[in-house]
């Protein structure tokens, strides 16, 4: 009778224990009654689903910390505790060149990986990119032959072997083809009367031009530059209606029909694009009656004709986005100068795309094709394809000299060979329906990519073990699943052993949160011993207690965590891409990025996607503005000596490519470039000269045209500076002489002066000698008397 009396006494005794241990954490405070509900709680978290765990102990929580779980007795065979992993599948070394080797070309690394994410945690992985040598390149000339375009047509044909010459410097293995475009064949964009003009649209000019056309495919890509002079030479202009031409069909087709242009797997895809106008875009076909949107495929008949300009409208720049990160196209706008603006605004929101100024008869072309390749390749971007939305990635770039980019995906100013890293970090939010995706990264313009498996690691392995209608859960009455019972309805109790309809408990104990508290926080009923929620108008209650709800939690301008997160008993759960306790606080710092590529411009800090201006007089949306702080030319004066001398502070610290993302452009003199251009000098450490002009594009990219030759004094002439000395010491002596001799005379005239003087004052006369005695003395006899 003791010994049965023990019993229950050491059970009591080792679940008081087991409370003590288990001391208030996340883990218990959301109350969590599931396994899954556990895990998605904190990455800290565990599920014990020991089937003697907590036995009669309601104190005893089976969601936990790991070591809370252990300390309360359950056996670690136990316990649902999975952790977040990163498994290198494929990573094979980068290559050091790509035209000529047998092997694949390697430009990213790794190139396979898989993660096991816990809601909340994360993992962080590097990425490297590499320029490799001699890249094989497929280049097709995308033409505007509408009738303004003819003399660059001419000029075109003599231009074909020059422009194989100058990309043949940067690559071994070129491959050129040709397309032409004018507009849709369709009434109001081509002349319909009188009928000769359908055949010959220059008709009323009195001259023969080719009949209109959206899109011909002329030259696939080939090695034979000679073919692409010959086929250009074969070409004529035709004429249009109105002043936009249909380049982005031909955009479209030449991205898309891959087979047909001939477009190489491993190659730099560069789609040049020629015109002298404004185009349409998507919407425009309704004035034409077209009004099924463009599908985004080929459709290129058998002469390689677009055979859909009458019946698809014009593409969209999002579709013309998506195609060509699809099929890695560069695309390079060379239009005149008149468009160039709106191309620019083009380019903003086709990523890969650069602009150039097309001179009046294209004779420019081939520079502005060599500029556009070079700046392509001096650069990395990292594109990202198939990204779920419940996946946060965030990435810190670490460019040229060991310098860290926070917050960037791209690195600037590269030479072939170099190699840079990304450092990503993947982050995950919630348990979203799909537990598994796969998406890439890539580097913009290759097909080379990262290919990214994420496992979401949100279930319970404890969940396939699941007994339906358990006898451990009252006979029948609910599903025995990872060491609980789910009751089925009208079912209560921990092993389900409590009906709705009978036997109510008239000791609400179990159901109070707090002494002298309220039945179920005033929520719900007690009943067998456990609380039953009401429903809420404003959502659910839940709850040993009924403690817990999804509708009172922080609000941001009246919105519920800020409309972006879930509130999940009295905390927001915050999206991807947000934080803080009411998900206010946007973790994303591109709007902090400021135009010289520094957060907020390297005077404050981002906060919650704004910046925060520390600087003193900094203001605006990147402290871009500050009127007290260094002018430009002073601000600008160190990227001119890091980046054109290689000197300098800058230089010295390492941070030249971080700080200054100017394009320097060296000139043998300065020519106003626009009214905002800044004309600076300064002096270097060899006391010379330097002149540069800062200058914004359109776009906001700052260039630095630096003059070639500084203005340094000119050094000594030995022979000049000993001729000097000897002048300075001879000159010296002469004016010694001349001061003596003039003292002299001074002194002289004095002494003559008093001479003079003396001499005037003498009582003899000077024909007389005043001691000369004559010989014969002359005596008076006094006595004598006359007689």
């Amino acid at each position: 009778m003791g010994t049965l009396t023990l019993r229950p006494l050491l059970l009591l005794l080792l679940l008081s224990s087991a409370a003590e241990v288990f001391s208030s954490s996340i883990c218990t405070s959301r109350g969590a009654t599931t396994c899954q509900q556990c895990l998605a709680v904190h990455p800290s978290c565990a599920w014990c689903y020991q089937e003697s765990f907590g036995v009669g102990g309601s104190s005893v929580s089976r969601c936990d910390t790991l070591e809370n779980l252990v300390d309360g007795g359950c056996m670690r065979s136990h316990l649902e505790f999975p952790s977040s992993q990163l498994h290198i599948q494929k990573d094979l070394p980068l290559s050091n060149k790509a035209s000529g080797t047998a092997d694949v070309v390697t430009r990213i690394r790794p190139q396979k990986l898989h993660i096991v994410l816990r809601p909340g945690d994360s993992k962080r992985f590097t990425v490297s990119v590499k320029q490799v040598d001699d890249n094989p390149v497929d280049l097709y000339y995308l033409m505007d032959l509408s009738y303004s375009m003819k003399d660059d047509l001419a000029r075109l044909v003599k231009l074909g072997d020059e422009l194989a010459e100058t990309m043949g410097k940067t690559t071994s293995n070129l491959r050129m083809g040709f397309g032409a475009f004018v507009d849709k064949p369709i009434s109001p964009y081509m002349y319909t009367y009188p009928p000769e003009a359908v055949k010959n649209p220059c008709y009323s000019i009195s001259q023969t031009c080719e009949p209109q056309f959206g899109f011909k495919h002329v030259l696939p890509l080939t090695e034979q530059v000679a073919r692409f002079t010959e086929e250009v030479a074969k070409q004529q202009v035709s004429r249009n209606r109105d002043a936009p031409e249909g380049g982005f069909d031909a955009i479209m087709q030449a991205v898309v029909c891959k087979e047909k242009i001939g477009w190489r797997p491993d190659a730099s895809h560069l789609l040049v694009f020629t015109t002298d106008a404004v185009t349409h875009i998507a919407l425009d076909g309704r004035i034409a009656g077209i009004v099924q949107p463009n599908d985004g495929q080929c459709h290129l008949d058998n002469d390689n004709i677009y055979n859909q300009s009458t019946v698809l409208d014009y593409p969209s720049l999002a579709l013309m986005h998506e195609k060509m990160a699809e099929n890695n196209i560069n695309l390079i706008f060379a239009v005149t100068n008149l468009v160039q603006p709106l191309y620019q605004e083009f380019s903003k929101l086709i990523p890969g795309t650069t602009v150039g100024i097309l001179s009046a008869d294209s004779g420019n072309v081939i520079d502005l094709i060599r500029e556009a390749y070079a700046k392509i390749r001096s650069s990395v971007q990292l594109e990202l394809v198939g990204v779920p939305e419940e996946l946060q990635l965030s990435f810190n770039a670490t460019c040229l000299n060991g310098e860290v980019n926070v917050g960037l995906k791209s690195c600037t100013g590269l030479n072939i060979g170099d190699t840079v890293s990304f450092s990503v970090e993947a982050k995950v939010q919630g348990c979203p329906k799909e537990k598994s995706s796969t998406f890439t990264i890539k580097p913009l313009g290759f097909k080379d990519a990262l290919e990214v498996t994420v496992d979401i690691a949100c279930g319970c392995e404890c969940e396939a073990d699941a007994e339906a209608n358990s006898p451990l859960c009252s006979n029948g009455n609910g599903t025995y699943e990872c060491g609980v019972c789910q009751c089925h309805p009208g079912r209560l109790g921990p092993f389900c052993e409590c009906s709705l309809d009978e036997n109510r408990p008239t000791d609400d104990a179990d159901c109070i949160q707090k002494p002298g508290g309220p039945i179920c926080n005033g929520r719900g009923d007690c009943l067998c011993g456990q609380c039953s929620c009401h429903a809420n108008e404003f959502g659910q209650v839940w709850g040993k207690h009924c403690d817990c709800d999804d509708f009172n939690c922080l609000r941001f301008k009246g919105a519920l965590c800020s409309d972006h997160g879930k509130c999940s008993c009295g905390y927001c759960q915050c999206d991807a891409g947000w934080t803080g306790e009411n998900c206010n606080c946007s973790t994303i710092i591109d709007t902090c990025m400021s135009s010289i590529g520094l957060l907020c411009t390297g005077r404050g800090n981002c906060e919650c996607g704004v910046c925060q201006c520390t600087q003193p007089g900094a203001y605006g949306a990147t402290c871009e503005k500050c009127p007290t702080c260094p002018d430009s030319c002073t601000i600008k004066k160190e990227c001119v000596e890091c980046q054109h001398f290689k000197r300098g502070q800058y230089t010295k610290d390492n941070s030249c490519s971080r700080i200054c993302k100017d394009e320097i452009k060296v000139v043998d003199k300065l020519v106003l470039q626009n009214t905002n251009a800044v004309n600076c000098s300064y002096k270097d450490e060899n006391d010379c000269l330097e002149h540069f002009q800062y200058y914004e594009d359109e776009s906001g990219k700052s260039i630095l045209f630096v003059v070639k030759e500084p203005e340094c004094p000119e050094g000594p002439n030995l022979l000049f500076v000993l001729m000097g000395v000897v002048g300075a010491i001879l000159l010296l002596g002469l004016v010694g002489l001349l001061i003596w001799k003039l003292l002299v005379t001074i002194h002289d005239r004095k002494e003559f002066g008093r001479f003079e003087e003396e001499r005037a004052k003498a009582k003899w006369d000077t024909g007389n000698n005043p001691l000369y005695k004559g010989a014969t003395s002359t005596f008076t006899n006094v006595a004598y008397r006359g007689t």
